[in-house]
């Protein structure tokens, strides 16, 4: 049988025993057709897999014997944090959480900015989308998914260690991500609205130590910018 995950958020690293939620019994027990005795892999979305065995089959409450922990389950060697303008249309920031989740990706943070069609963000079905996707990927590691936040609000916060950059279409000069970025690092990528980043938030990420960055010749979509850097991110760090 193929290699199946569960999300497990609440299990802890010296759990002898497990028992899963409501939906993950159903799935495991209706869709999947576990039997008591068969092996199965648990996740709990921050870097640890866990290996068991289903002790008792139940549709609603499956117990699991947990038999071995690996912690921090092929970690990748950077940290990648998009800050990435919500689309008006949703579920083209529910495709590109999916592609990130899959291709690798630490945390997202939706920036309102100043050409911003959507000003508010749901983030539970969004939290379904990357948990889908983390468990089908096979990865052990869930993206962090921040409030909505002000783009002026976001320049102001400061951590050391980080490379920041800004990707925008506006003249001026810009240099390529991938001949930027320090191996095994950690970076912080603004990615604007449909209109772009207005000339005086380009101006203000410049002053916060933001470079100015192109992906390419061609003008991309706001989710296919934000997962071009993920992917250029990725391929720098191979």
């Amino acid at each position: 049988m193929k290699l199946q995950l569960f999300y497990t958020p609440d299990i802890m690293p010296h759990d002898k025993a497990y028992v899963l939620s409501e939906s993950e019994s159903k799935h495991a027990i209706r869709v999947l057709r576990l039997t008591e005795g068969q092996l199965i892999h648990l996740v709990d979305g921050k870097g640890g897999l866990y290996v068991g065995t289903v002790v008792d089959a139940h549709p609603k409450r499956t117990a699991i014997a947990i038999e071995d922990f690996k912690p921090n389950y092929e970690r990748r060697p950077y940290y990648l944090h998009i800050a990435v303008a919500p689309t008006k249309n949703i579920e083209r920031i529910e495709w590109f959480l999916e592609k990130a989740t899959e291709v690798g990706i630490d945390e997202v943070t939706p920036l309102i900015c100043e050409h911003s069609e959507r000003k508010e963000v749901k983030s539970e079905r969004l939290n379904k989308v990357m948990v889908a996707a983390m468990k089908q990927s096979l990865k052990t590691y869930l993206p962090t998914f921040n409030e909505a936040v002000k783009l002026t609000d976001f320049l102001k916060k400061e951590e050391a260690g980080l490379q920041k950059f800004i990707a925008h279409c506006a003249d001026g000069e810009k240099q390529y991500l991938m001949g930027r970025i320090a191996a095994a690092g950690r970076y912080v990528i603004l990615i604007g609205p449909e209109g772009d980043f207005s000339a005086s938030e380009i101006s203000t990420a410049a002053e916060a130590g933001y470079i100015p960055i192109t992906l390419g010749a061609a003008r991309l979509r706001t989710e296919t910018a934000a997962l071009m850097a993920c992917l250029e991110v990725a391929v720098g760090n191979r």
